[in-house]
């Protein structure tokens, strides 16, 4: 059997280890209508979902009447307060994920998170199923600083500093695939997350359609950059 050609092996949060559809659209659906709007419908939150807590909040604020940036700041302690006081009612891993990132550990290859997520959500989510210990690193949303969420591949970066190489990144929208390849990795993209579009559209090296299939995509791949 040939080496296994990653040494880390970065993952994007939602829609890629957890389906955490549920209750981020609970926590949204809370906030609009505790701020006199209407409920949006899940197909329409996950159109929404990917690019962090405040562009969620924006594109739900202009949905449902608008109101611009005053809106959005008025909603967004209150978004970050449900969520995290219901962050794992209704989250779950996907099916075979558990055994995949066994399979990745049995291998000596260090795991990572990358999000857009808040850092102070994304640790908490990971803790209450379970995954925490897994990762030597979580990078959220707000962990670079301002203006480095993905599709820029600064926090891609930052993982590759903490971590090591050779690495690849596995994620499920346009905003992994960008923001790995920015960061001169290569990306398998899941088609059973967020992504509004055929994952097959997005330019990703390798596609699943269920964890079972990682291992073997990960290990067809070759570091475009160490």
């Amino acid at each position: 059997m040939s080496a296994f050609p990653f040494a880390t092996i970065g993952f994007d949060l939602d829609g890629t280890l957890l389906d955490s559809s549920g209750d981020l659209a609970a926590t949204l659906n809370h906030v609009l209508v505790a701020d006199g709007r209407p409920s949006l419908p899940m197909e329409q939150v996950l159109r929404m979902v990917g690019r962090g807590v405040r562009t969620l909040i924006r594109e739900a604020v202009e949905a449902t009447g608008g109101g611009g940036e005053a809106a959005v700041e008025r909603m967004y302690a209150p978004f970050v307060a449900h969520y995290a006081a219901h962050i794992a009612e209704d989250t779950h891993p996907y099916p075979g994920l558990v055994e995949a990132l066994d399979a990745l550990a049995d291998r000596g290859v260090t795991l990572a998170v990358v999000t857009n997520k808040l850092e102070s959500l994304a640790r908490p989510l990971l803790e209450a199923t379970g995954l925490l210990p897994r990762f030597a690193c979580v990078i959220g949303g707000d962990t670079m600083g301002p203006n480095t969420t993905k599709p820029s591949p600064a926090p891609v970066l930052e993982m590759l500093r903490r971590c090591g190489g050779p690495a690849a990144f596995v994620g499920d929208t346009m905003f992994d695939v960008q923001a790995a390849h920015g960061a001169g990795i290569p990306v398998v993209a899941c088609s059973f997350g967020f992504s509004q579009v055929a994952v097959g559209t997005l330019g990703a090296e390798a596609v699943i359609d269920s964890f079972a299939e990682l291992l073997p995509a990960l290990a067809s791949l070759r570091p475009i950059s160490v």
